[in-house]
């Protein structure tokens, strides 16, 4: 992976991050995401 993949890959991991950070805790629970999980699920919805 070179580095333009990395940041790329950074970029979708955070906004991924921010997108669900927002969303209300009723919200994340219908995806079936708890608020802990939020890291875990961006990490791996962008392969890292």
């Amino acid at each position: 992976m070179n580095i333009a993949q990395k940041i790329s890959s950074w970029r979708k991991y955070r906004e991924t991050v921010n997108e669900l950070g927002r969303m209300s805790d009723r919200e994340l629970s219908d995806l079936g995401i708890g608020r802990a999980d939020i890291r875990r699920v961006a990490r791996t919805a962008v392969g890292f």
